[in-house]
């Protein structure tokens, strides 16, 4: 049970064995849940809110109209594949006795929604501009108005393709133990790799936490919030006060963790939180996400129209001097000019940055 330790109160209070303790007084919950406080004494404030948080969705379901309900398993009806559900059957089957019918789960769900609903779309919306309000390193912003991706590239190194439409806020500089920023719109992410200085991406009402990865997030205004991972491992949470302060405090991924090809989608006008597996990885749609920067005794000029294309930038080189070099290597999540650096040393060359181009410096390959 030690996989608990990483839950939110939200995420307990709809675990099976959890409710089954705390709705149902089951023997044999109660034993596993007092061994698991004994053991983890330091998660009793974890179990309090959760508590609290099934004894208040207890309390809504009594003020919820029969055509909210009713209208609510529907549609979760439908979510799980029940597309020939009827309205009024579905109601009159589960009402009367929902504590006890194996159903109880999504009477819980639209509980926990009807209750979060009423207070958690303004504290998370508001909690990106306390946030925001917090940073006191001068902050930039870059904006994408043009029709194609624009590369914007961090103090840390971090790579961002920003898409058109949006805009991203960032220090110039990441002081302390975190690296913030503020995205509205779409980008995808390669984060430098710094375990000691997580990276958080603030979105709309959802705040993704990495440590080193690649992954896009998607937060357009009155649309669903996606993140989607293509390597590594990323944290995806609601923006509250408590799962923030939480997230801060700990140096570790926790929360809902996902991996790659994995996606989760966040619908904020209705707090639904959905998580599923990409069912294939070619349905991503910038470029980069679906290159795998696998090379094999690939030519050189191949190796560099490649980057050109994924991440729109120049490359200048000499392609005469340079046509006898051939790289193989495996490059993933690294941000672009990481990636840069490993095929010089590989190849011998040394790169620099000049203005909108990365200059390639090379005596040939021999």
């Amino acid at each position: 049970m030690l996989h608990y330790r990483n839950f939110l109160p939200e995420e307990l209070a709809a675990d099976p064995s959890f409710r089954r303790w705390v709705l149902f007084n089951n023997p044999a919950d109660e034993a596993l849940w007092a061994e698991w406080l004994e053991q983890n004494p330091d998660k009793l404030e974890l179990v309090d809110r959760a508590r609290n948080f099934l004894a208040s969705t207890e309390a809504a379901f009594d003020r919820i109209s029969d055509e909210e309900v009713a209208n609510e398993i529907y549609r979760l009806s439908h979510a799980i594949g029940e597309n020939h559900a009827k309205k009024s059957s579905i109601w009159l089957r589960f009402r009367p006795n929902w504590y006890h019918m194996a159903a109880s789960v999504l009477i819980l769900m639209f509980a926990g929604w009807w209750y979060n609903k009423q207070t958690l779309s303004q504290k998370q919306s508001d909690q990106y501009k306390v946030i925001l309000s917090q940073i006191k390193e001068p902050l930039i912003e870059a904006v994408n108005s043009g029709k194609e991706a624009k590369l914007v590239i961090l103090e840390d190194g971090s790579s961002v393709l920003l898409q058109p439409d949006s805009r991203i806020t960032y220090p110039s500089r990441f002081e302390g133990r975190k690296r913030e920023v503020f995205l509205r719109g779409e980008a995808f992410f390669e984060v430098a790799k710094n375990p000691d200085k997580p990276f958080y991406v603030y979105a709309h009402t959802l705040a993704t936490k990495v440590l080193g990865t690649s992954f896009k997030v998607s937060a357009f205004d009155d649309q669903e919030v996606k993140v989607v991972v293509k390597t590594g491992k990323v944290s995806v949470f609601p923006m509250t006060k408590e799962a923030i302060a939480s997230q801060h405090a700990d140096d570790k991924l926790g929360g809902m963790v996902l991996t790659p090809n994995q996606q989760i989608t966040f619908a904020p006008n209705e707090l639904r939180l959905t998580r599923s597996l990409i069912p294939d990885p070619k349905v991503l749609e910038l470029p980069i996400q679906r290159q795998s920067f696998e090379f094999k005794g690939t030519p050189i000029t191949e190796v560099f129209a490649a980057l050109e294309k994924s991440y729109g930038v120049k490359i200048v080189f000499d392609a005469e001097v340079m046509q006898n070099c051939y790289l193989t290597a495996s490059l993933s999540d690294e941000p672009l000019f990481e990636k840069i650096s490993l095929i010089c040393k590989t190849i011998g060359a040394q790169y620099e940055q000049l203005d909108a181009s990365i200059i390639i410096n090379s005596k040939g390959c021999y």
